[in-house]
């Protein structure tokens, strides 16, 4: 019986657009930015501000040393967001009508630009922010941790109190979804932006049949 659902947030719950990303970067004057923003595992500061090993200020200030000006907060943030071509706001409709029966977690690599704005009214046209739809963020920022790592899993796991052959977990990442495998989680990997409702529906119907 599935009890825990945990949704990855790039990919899944976003539709991704790296070439926007990468245009806005660009755009910035950061150099050689395509080898260090990568769709499943950053590099580079990039890789540092996502694994709490960076600050968003120590980000910031790398940022414009690159760039060779200085760079504010909102202007990278809106090189961030252009990696959020779309919030599906659909899919949060899906999660609190047809899974508020399940425990909602959320596990993401991601990084405190991202997470600020998914705290924020601007996230979804309601005014909802992301914590409102789940029990917890494991945010691999806040964690110091980055998908596909064990600890991330064995951290959520544990702190979530889930057991894993009762949690399902949505992740774009072939590498992260076969980490999740190994602890026994059911897995869904759905492509990016796709629409994963009757998919899902259909697994935890099948899962719960059984469990």
């Amino acid at each position: 019986m599935i009890r825990n659902i945990v949704l990855d947030l790039g990919g899944v719950l976003f539709r991704l657009d790296r070439e926007e990303a990468l245009r806005r970067f660009a755009a910035l004057g950061v150099p050689d930015v395509e080898k260090m923003l990568d769709p499943y595992l950053q590099s580079g500061y990039f890789l540092q501000v996502e694994d709490g090993r960076m600050t968003e200020p120590e980000f910031r200030a790398a940022l414009s040393s690159l760039a060779g000006r200085t760079l504010t907060y909102d202007d990278i943030a809106h090189a961030y967001f252009g990696f959020l071509s779309e919030v599906d706001a659909y899919k949060f409709d899906f999660i609190e009508e047809e899974l508020g029966d399940y425990r909602i977690f959320i596990l993401s690599n991601t990084n405190p630009y991202v997470m600020d704005f998914c705290e924020s009214d601007r996230f979804l046209p309601s005014g909802r922010t992301l914590s409102s739809f789940c029990e917890k963020k494991f945010a691999s920022c806040e964690m110091g941790m980055v998908k596909p790592d064990r600890r991330i899993f064995e951290t959520m796991l544990r702190e979530g109190n889930m057991r894993p052959e009762e949690t399902l977990f949505l992740d774009d990442g072939p590498a992260n979804v076969a980490m999740a495998r190994e602890f026994g989680i059911h897995t869904y990997q759905p492509l990016n932006g796709e629409d994963w409702r009757e998919p899902v529906r259909q697994l935890l119907g099948r899962l719960n049949q059984h469990g």
